[in-house]
Order: structure tokens, then sequence, then C-alpha cells
């Protein structure tokens, strides 16, 4: 304690804390420790520290303040391990020791601030200093991938004219899947139809020993049309399906595209600007609408 002196003491209060806590260290001639892992005395260094906080706050003198620094560190050493009621008891004897050092204003704010920290919370400052704490710190090492260089804003896009391709471009993709689910079922349906047609050619009995009657012929060539009616019924109705649906499709792609937004024109400002921006705007509109009439 033969450093804390008031100049020094000042020192501590008008740097940052964490200049201030560190000056405070060495003034008390502790030895540098690692904040994460000694935590314990980490906390006893801010409890000090806000001491000299309070002190000066109250307007003690910096003497003072160093006496409040040493009253501070010596009531946390012989509380160590006692009751509630005992620390209470403790204090009080201190307050009276120190009753000559300060005056009653002083002494009475001095006895309010432990009373509403110290006392109030003096089960957790128990726990926390009163006793070994296990440490397990987890170091994880992470990779910060940070964020591609953006385009200049001259390339950028408007928001509403981006949204719009966006949708025209699902609208498209939607369409390319419908025909390749089409054509994948085509596929289907003709290996399908290969394959009943080879069972039923192969359920016909002794075919390779002798000539078929022309009742029996004319039962399979009636059976294999029958086959690939029923694959061709159920191509046509997923064809017609599918052609409905790409229709519907590019009727919503044209509708899209008749509401086509207009980003404002940079090169044009004021009123003028505006207004060249809708007649060319409804011009276009108007020029689609005719083209899908005609269609």
């Amino acid at each position: 304690m033969a450093l804390l002196t008031p100049q020094e003491i000042k020192k501590v209060f008008q740097f940052e804390k964490p200049e201030g806590r560190e000056h405070l260290r060495r003034l008390l001639n502790w030895k540098k420790f690692d904040e994460v892992r000694d935590s314990r005395r980490s906390i006893l260094l801010d409890i000090l520290y806000e001491s000299v906080i309070f002190a000066v706050g109250k307007g003690f003198p910096w003497v003072e303040v160093v006496k409040v620094v040493k009253f501070t560190e010596e009531l946390l050493k012989e509380t160590k391990g006692y009751s509630l009621t005992e620390a209470m008891t403790i204090l009080r004897n201190k307050l009276r020791d120190y009753e000559e050092q300060f005056n009653s204003t002083r002494l009475l704010a001095l006895c309010d601030y432990f009373y509403n920290t110290f006392i109030r919370h003096y089960r957790l400052y128990q726990y926390v200093l009163g006793q070994d704490q296990e440490v397990s710190l987890t170091v994880t090492h992470l990779e910060v991938c940070v964020p591609p260089q953006p385009l200049p804003l001259a390339k950028g896009k408007d928001r509403d004219l981006w949204k719009h391709e966006e949708q025209v471009a699902e609208l498209s993709m939607a369409e390319v899947q419908k025909r390749t689910n089409l054509l994948l079922l085509k596929e289907a349906l003709h290996l399908e139809q290969e394959y009943m047609l080879q069972k039923k050619f192969s359920e016909v009995p002794g075919q390779q020993s002798r000539v078929l009657k022309t009742q029996e012929l004319e039962n399979l060539i009636n059976e294999a049309i029958q086959i690939q009616i029923e694959c061709l019924k159920e191509l046509l109705q997923y064809e017609t399906q599918i052609t409905f649906d790409i229709l519907d499709l590019k009727l919503q792609k044209k509708t899209l595209n008749l509401n086509t937004p207009v980003p404002f024109p940079l090169s044009i400002t004021g009123q003028a600007g505006h207004d060249e921006s809708l007649k060319f705007n409804k011009a276009r509109k108007e020029k689609k609408l005719k083209k899908m009439s005609k269609a």
C-alpha cells in the first residue's frame, strides 16, 4: 500500500477504466495475472477500483480516497469465511476504527456504500472470493470469411426490376421442368409398353414349336393393340395437363412482362424526366397489348 499516494490514486481515476485498473494493480504491488484464468483476482481488483470511483464521486479528498481503498481491502480480508451476521459486526467495528479519519457525512456515505453493495450481496462475494473456483476454458479458433467486394453502384439494378426478373426466371424454369417431365414420362411409358408386349408374347404357349391358330393370333393382336391404347391414353392425359400448365405459365409471364417496372432514369431529372418516363412506360404497354391481341 506504500505506493498508494494521493497523486497516484488521482491518476487511477483520470485514466480510462482499463488503464486505471492496470495502474491500480501496480500501486497495490500485485503481479500481472490472466484476467480470464484468475477471475478471483480480477473481481477483487474491480471491487477496489469501484471503491475509488465511489469515493471520488462522493467528493472525498484524495488523501481519504486512499484510505477508502485501504478500508475496502481490509474489510474483504477480515470477513473471509464469516457468516453474514459476523460480517456486519466486523463492518460496524471497522467503521468505528476509521471514525477519526472521516467526518460524519463521509463515514455515513461509506457505511451506505458497503451496506448496499458488499453486505446486500455478501453470500455472492463469499462464494466468489472465499473458495477456489474451477475454470473450464475452451478456446476455439474460427475463420471469419469476409463478404465479397460489392460491385460498383453504376452496375446495380433497380430493386423492383430485379424482383421482376427473378419472377420471370422462376416461371421459365418451371416451364422447362414441365417439358422435361413430359419427355421422361414418354420414355417411361415406351419402356413399360415394350415390357408388357414382351410379357404378353411370352405367355403364348408353344409359339416356337407350332403355328398359331387364327383365333389365337387375333386375340394376341387385340391384346397388343389394347396395351398400346392404354399407354397412349395415359400419355395423352398427362400431355394435355402439361400443355395447360405450360400455357398458364406463359400467361403469367405475359402478365408480368406487361407490368415490367421502369427504373427511374438517372440521366433525366425534374418533372420533365418523370413525365417522359411515364410516356415511355405507357407506350411499351400499349405495344405489348397489341401484340397479344393479334396473337
